[in-house]
């Protein structure tokens, strides 16, 4: 079985927030709420799209 996982630090970012789901999929809209409500970040362009998504790591266990 496999698991996602994505933490702030990560893309760079000086915060502690981790996440983890089933799929990256899952995981999009809460990154993205936390985006918002955390760093001010209104809008998830192309280029942190991009970021956001090398950054979500696959484990399997």
């Amino acid at each position: 079985m496999a698991s996602y996982h994505f933490r702030c630090k990560d893309i760079g970012m000086s915060c502690d927030f981790r996440i983890s789901g089933k799929s990256a999929e899952e995981l999009l809209p809460d990154i993205a709420e936390h985006a918002k409500s955390a760093h001010g970040i209104e809008e998830i362009d192309d280029q942190l799209k991009q970021k956001v998504g090398s950054a979500i790591k696959k484990r399997i266990f």
